[in-house]
């Protein structure tokens, strides 16, 4: 055992250690996934971050530690950020035709996300910090984490609440909108990209280009909405 530790020492100092566990964690979650026929309840973002937590819990390894290796994989997050305009631009011609609409439900998801957000938790009782943490909670993370910072509340809370948001959205936003009986498309990808930012638009391009491209578009604009709405409102109300 005293060996076992030993070696254990040796390779949490490496940051190779780290980024090797995160990769592994999603290989095996993916697969996890595929064996499951894709059921949304296995979705690999939720099983690789359960996965992870339980290794570093277990080996009492800091989240800075960490994030030393695994920081090649946030890198990583503009580029494919970047890719997800190669197939909004082979949909350009239906998001010009589009665009009118397309605005005004972003425009009104991102509303509608904030204010049922701020009014859920003001009626639990939260105090003024949690509740301006959680209103942009279907904002792409590090859009989120600037408005929070910049109107007075947690960042790192945000992070988790953005998260849980995009796993949840992935894992019951096809469902919902199939009970909701809406099939085109072009208005799934639409209503998870603004929901459920990117962990969503990786879901919704997983199922359909299409949905994937205007799921994308959303994620953006909703990003580019809440931070020119969310404050004035913040600043108008509270």
């Amino acid at each position: 055992m005293q060996e076992f530790r030993d070696i254990w020492v040796y390779l949490s100092a490496s940051p190779l250690l780290h980024l090797t566990l995160t990769l592994a964690a999603f290989v095996f979650a993916s697969l996890i996934y595929r064996k499951g026929k894709l059921n949304p309840l296995l979705n690999p973002v939720l099983l690789s971050v359960v996965a992870i937590v339980l290794v570093l819990r277990s080996t009492g390894t800091s989240y800075a530690t960490y994030f030393e290796g695994a920081q090649f994989v946030h890198f990583l997050l503009g580029p494919a950020t970047v890719a997800l305009a190669l197939p909004l631009y082979r949909q350009f011609e239906r998001v010009r035709k589009s665009a009118v609409a397309i605005l005004v439900s972003v425009v009104c998801g991102s509303l509608a996300s904030s204010i049922s957000a701020v009014a859920i938790a003001w009626l639990l009782g939260a105090q003024a910090v949690s509740i301006v943490s959680l209103a942009p909670k279907s904002v792409t993370a590090p859009v989120a984490m600037g408005i929070t910072e910049r109107l007075g509340g947690l960042p790192s809370l945000t992070a988790v609440i953005v998260i849980l948001t995009g796993i949840v959205g992935a894992m019951l936003g096809p469902l919902v909108l199939n009970w909701l009986g809406i099939r085109d498309w072009s208005v799934r990808g639409l209503a998870i990209g603004t929901a459920s930012h990117g962990i969503g638009t990786a879901r919704a391009m997983q199922i359909n280009e299409l949905a994937g491209a205007f799921s994308g578009l959303a994620m953006g604009l909703n990003a580019v909405a809440t931070a020119i709405l969310l404050p004035i409102l913040w600043k108008l109300f509270f």
